[in-house]
């Protein structure tokens, strides 16, 4: 599972851009990608870069069922969502929750990343499972509107994410990144990083500048790329491996848990200064995901313990260094131990900062989460089929109303 940056859009209802949409939907605009297939690649990029496919369409055969998912992921502004099944893949819409389209492959099958770019009609695929449509360690970028892959990326290694902006193409294996420019592919920079079996990375989706995070190259360490001034800046997050982070629509705050997944920690991008603290639990626990809400207000928390957990934040975006101040109709912030007030002799743990809203899932399987395009709601998304809709009170917080149910993995006449 991934977890993706979130980008606001004024209208999360668009739908996909798949070729029975183009007579009555414009088309998402990206730039135009340019193939050049008879030419060698630069001696600067990649040397694994392969030119674009000029094979005939690959095979689509009707559906074929049952599926088993391998990935789950939000698409850049949390409005849609993607899954990859041992037969192919799909794409739905979160609000109404509805299937757009599914593409199910008549030989192989097995998708283990897609990674959308909004709404449009391009997406990245990678091949998984045990029977993989695509070698897993090549990136095929899929035109839907061809229905076919249009070019490809292949790797030494597995490939273990892939990050999509209307700009950049981010490839994450095992021990290193790769940064592309979308409209030629053609390579502009490298990182190495620490063992990322999970393909920990992070990407700004604004209309600035890309802002990158990732694994440093130490346990607990995170690395930020700030490609408009040039500048890395390494943040010490936690003692122990980190086992997620997230970043703001803007790139400017960076949320970080570690294999211990007690605290999580909201970080400065810019300077790295720590901003906020906040605890998920007492008890050790592996962080599935992490999720801003589209204003930066709201921090989502999503764990194996079975519960969402959403906290306030006290941080001003125009200026993260700042806490924000609060006026009295405003919602109130994370509450604090009861026994708060002697934090000086008992464990920090009593001074901690909880979750201000709740919501209960089965323990032990393995959800996403982000916040949904209606106010104070949070969409969650299980490994097993499952989709939730809930809302949370911003003021008096406890725990959330369910507000949709649905199977996804069900045949599309029980939604």
């Amino acid at each position: 599972m991934a977890t993706l940056s979130a980008y606001p859009n004024t209208n999360p209802n668009t739908n996909f851009l798949s070729p029975n949409d183009q007579s009555n939907h414009d088309r998402e605009s990206i730039p135009p990608m340019q193939h050049h297939p008879s030419s060698e690649p630069d001696s600067d990029a990649n040397p694994n870069f392969h030119s674009p496919l000029l094979n005939p369409p690959d095979s689509v055969a009707p559906p074929v069922a049952p599926s088993s998912l391998l990935h789950l992921s939000f698409n850049q502004d949390h409005g849609c969502f993607a899954a990859g099944t041992d037969h192919g893949f799909r794409i739905y819409n979160c609000d109404p929750f509805r299937e757009i389209f599914r593409r199910d492959f008549d030989r192989g099958g097995g998708i283990g990343v897609v990674e959308m770019l909004f709404r449009c009609n391009i997406l990245a695929l990678v091949g998984g499972g045990p029977d993989p449509q695509y070698p897993p360690n090549k990136v095929m970028i899929w035109d839907d509107h061809q229905s076919r892959c249009i070019s490809e990326l292949s790797f030494r290694s597995e490939v273990r994410s892939v990050r999509l902006r209307r700009d950049r193409i981010i490839v994450v294996l095992e021990q290193k990144i790769f940064v592309y420019n979308f409209v030629d592919l053609k390579l502009l920079h490298q990182i190495e990083t620490i063992a990322n079996p999970k393909g920990l990375c992070a990407v700004s989706q604004g209309a600035g500048s890309l802002v990158l995070v990732c694994p440093g190259l130490q346990k607990g360490q995170v690395r930020v790329e700030h490609y408009a001034s040039k500048r890395t800046k390494f943040i010490m997050a936690h003692d122990s491996r980190i086992a997620c982070f997230a970043l703001a629509q803007d790139g400017q705050l960076l949320a970080t848990a570690s294999t211990k997944g007690t605290l999580v920690r909201i970080y400065n991008t810019i300077d790295g200064s720590l901003l906020q603290e906040v605890r998920r639990g007492a008890d050790r626990a592996e962080i599935y995901s992490l999720a801003f809400s589209s204003n930066a207000q709201w921090l989502a928390v999503s764990s194996d313990k079975g519960t969402v957990h959403v906290f306030s934040l006290k941080i001003n975006v125009g200026s993260p260094g700042t806490t924000q101040s609060r006026s009295t109709s405003e919602p109130v912030v994370s509450p604090h131990s009861s026994l708060s007030f002697i934090k000086g002799v008992l464990p920090k743990y009593f001074s901690s900062e909880w979750s201000m809203a709740q919501f209960r899932l089965v323990e032990g399987s393995q959800f996403l989460v982000a916040f949904g395009h209606q106010k104070n709601t949070v969409v969650i998304l299980g490994i097993d089929g499952s989709f939730y809709r809930c809302q949370f009170d911003p003021v008096n917080g406890g725990e959330m109303t369910q507000l949709e149910y649905h199977n996804f993995l069900k045949p599309e006449a029980a939604f």
